[in-house]
C-alpha cells in the first residue's frame, strides 16, 4: 500500500505518524497529570474542610466552656451541686439538628447526652464501632491529655443512621470528667465524592478534546505547554511541601513548650494539692484539728494551679495584644516578668505617628516574651530594659540585662524562632553584649512596610502599638 503513495505523501505521512504518537502520548501524560493535580486538589479541600470542622467543634467548645467555667472553677472536685449545675447546663445546650455536647467520667459512665438519653446512667467503657474502633475508651484518654479529635461511625440522632462523626472533646481534670461535641460529616463526605466524580467526567472529557485539538494543534506548543506545567507544579510542590515542614515544626515547637509549662507547672502543683487533700483526710479520720488547715493548704494550691492555667493561657495569645495594641502588651508583659522573678524591669515607649500592623505587633511581642524567659531561665540578671520606638527605617523594639552576657547564653530554640520570626517580615535581629562585655542586647527591627499609616492628618499621636 505505501508503494501506491507518492513521495509527498509518504514524506506528509512520515511527519504526521510522529506528531501524532507524539501528542497522542502527550494527552495521555496530561490527563494522568491532570488527574493527579485534581486529585490533590481534593484532597487539600477535604483537608480544609476537616479543619473548618475543627475549628467550629473548638468554638463549640468554648462556648460551652464559657457557660460553666464560673462555677467549675469555684468548686471542689466533690462539689455534686456543682456537677449537677454544670450537667443541666451542657443538657441544655443543643444545636441544629444532631448537635449535642457529652460527658464521660473517667470509668467510662455517661453523665450528659440530650438526644441520646439511652446512653446517660451507663457505663461505656470499651464500647467500639461498626469498624472496630474504639469510641468511649479514646476519648476519655484525650481528654486525660487535655482534648483531641476523634472519627468514629456513630448513629445520628435525627435519622437513627450510622454516620462517620468528628468529635472534639476537653478534659477536666479536677472532675475527671471528659466533655465533647461532635459533628457528622456526611456533608464533606457527599462533596469530596462529587467533586471526584466531577474530576473523572472531566478527565473523560479533558482526554476527548486533546484527541480532538491533536489535529490542529502544533507539536511545539503542546510539547512548551506541557513542560512548562509541570515545572510549575513541581516548584509548587517544593514550595508547599517547604511550608508544610515548617508549620509542623512550628505546632511540635509550641506543643513542646506547652507540654513543659503543663509537666513544670501544673502537674506538680496538682501533685501537691493531691498530697494535701491525703493528709486532710487522714488528719479528718483521726480527729485531728489541724485537718482544716491542711484543707486550707489545698485551697491555696488549688488557686495557685488556676493562676498558672491563666498565666499559660495568656502566654498562648494575650488578649491584651489585640485589643489595645503592642505598648499595653509589653508593659502587661514586663508586670509580670518582674512580680513572678523580682527582677527590676524598666519598661519605656515613645509615641510615633504610625501604627503596626497585626504581623509585626505579634512578632515583636513573641520576641519580647522569649527574650525575658531566657533571661529569667539563663541571665541571672538584676535589671532589665525593654523599649520600644519607631524611626525612619520602621520600628525597633530593644531588651537589655545585666546578666551573664552573650558568651554564656544558650543559642538554641528561643533564638531560632526569634531569628525566623523578625526573617519573615523582613527585618532583622541582632544579639551584642552590654557594656564591659555584661548583659546581652536583643534588638529587633521591622521595616516601614509594617506600619501603617495614620487614618487621618488630624489623627492623633499614636503610641507603638
Amino acid at each position: 500500500m505505501l508503494s501506491r503513495l507518492s513521495y509527498g505523501q509518504r514524506l506528509l505521512l512520515l511527519a504526521a505518524l510522529p506528531l501524532i504518537v507524539a501528542v497522542g502520548a502527550i494527552a495521555v501524560l496530561v490527563t494522568l497529570q491532570s488527574e493527579r493535580m485534581a486529585q490533590r486538589e481534593i484532597e487539600t479541600l477535604e483537608a480544609a474542610m476537616i479543619t473548618a470542622k475543627q475549628r467550629e467543634l473548638r468554638n463549640y467548645l468554648q462556648l460551652a466552656r464559657t457557660s460553666f467555667i464560673t462555677i467549675y472553677g469555684n468548686a471542689a472536685p466533690d462539689d455534686e451541686a456543682a456537677k449537677l449545675r454544670v450537667t443541666q447546663i451542657l443538657s441544655a445546650m443543643i444545636y441544629g439538628q444532631d448537635g449535642f455536647f457529652f460527658v464521660f467520667d473517667y470509668d467510662g459512665t455517661n453523665l450528659v447526652a440530650p438526644r441520646q438519653t439511652w446512653l446517660i446512667g451507663r457505663n461505656w467503657s470499651g464500647l467500639e464501632d461498626a469498624e472496630g474502633t474504639p469510641v468511649t475508651d479514646r476519648l476519655i484518654a484525650l481528654a486525660r491529655q487535655g482534648a483531641g479529635y476523634h472519627s468514629y461511625i456513630w448513629r445520628k440522632p435525627s435519622t437513627g443512621e450510622e454516620s462517620t462523626v468528628l468529635t472534639y472533646v476537653i478534659g477536666l481534670q479536677d472532675w475527671q470528667w471528659a466533655i465533647g461535641t461532635g459533628v457528622f460529616l456526611d456533608d464533606v463526605l457527599a462533596q469530596v465524592e462529587t467533586a471526584r466524580a466531577d474530576v473523572r467526567a472531566e478527565v473523560r472529557a479533558q482526554f476527548l478534546r486533546i484527541g480532538a485539538i491533536a489535529l490542529l494543534a502544533l507539536l511545539a506548543v503542546f510539547s512548551s505547554g506541557f513542560l512548562i506545567t509541570v515545572r510549575e507544579r513541581r516548584l509548587a510542590d517544593v514550595k508547599l511541601k517547604e511550608l508544610t515542614q515548617r508549620v509542623l515544626d512550628t505546632q511540635e515547637e509550641e506543643r513542646g513548650r506547652v507540654a513543659r509549662e503543663l509537666h513544670d507547672g501544673i502537674s506538680q502543683l496538682l501533685a501537691g494539692i493531691r498530697f494535701r487533700l491525703e493528709l486532710a483526710r487522714r488528719l479528718t479520720a483521726k480527729g485531728d484539728a489541724k485537718a482544716e488547715g491542711a484543707v486550707d493548704a489545698a485551697i491555696e494550691g488549688l488557686q495557685s494551679a488556676i493562676g498558672e492555667v491563666r498565666r499559660i493561657s495568656h502566654d498562648l495569645r494575650p488578649g491584651v495584644l489585640d485589643d489595645l495594641g503592642l505598648s499595653p502588651a509589653l508593659k502587661t508583659l514586663c508586670e509580670a516578668f518582674e512580680a513572678r522573678t523580682g527582677i527590676s524591669v524598666e519598661f519605656r515607649t515613645v509615641v510615633f505617628r504610625n501604627r503596626l500592623d497585626i504581623e509585626a505587633k505579634t512578632a515583636l511581642y513573641r520576641i519580647a516574651q522569649e527574650a525575658l524567659t531566657n533571661i529569667e531561665r539563663h541571665a541571672e540578671a538584676t535589671r532589665v530594659s525593654v523599649r520600644v520606638y519607631g524611626h525612619r527605617r520602621g520600628a525597633t523594639l530593644r531588651v537589655e540585662d545585666d546578666g551573664r552576657g552573650i558568651s554564656r547564653a544558650r543559642h538554641g530554640l528561643g533564638l531560632r524562632n526569634m531569628a525566623e520570626r523578625i526573617e519573615q517580615l523582613d527585618g532583622t535581629l541582632t544579639l551584642t553584649s552590654g557594656p564591659e562585655g555584661r548583659g546581652t542586647v536583643v534588638e529587633a527591627t521591622v521595616p516601614l512596610t509594617h506600619l501603617l499609616a495614620p487614618a487621618g492628618q488630624d489623627a492623633p499621636r499614636q503610641a507603638a502599638e
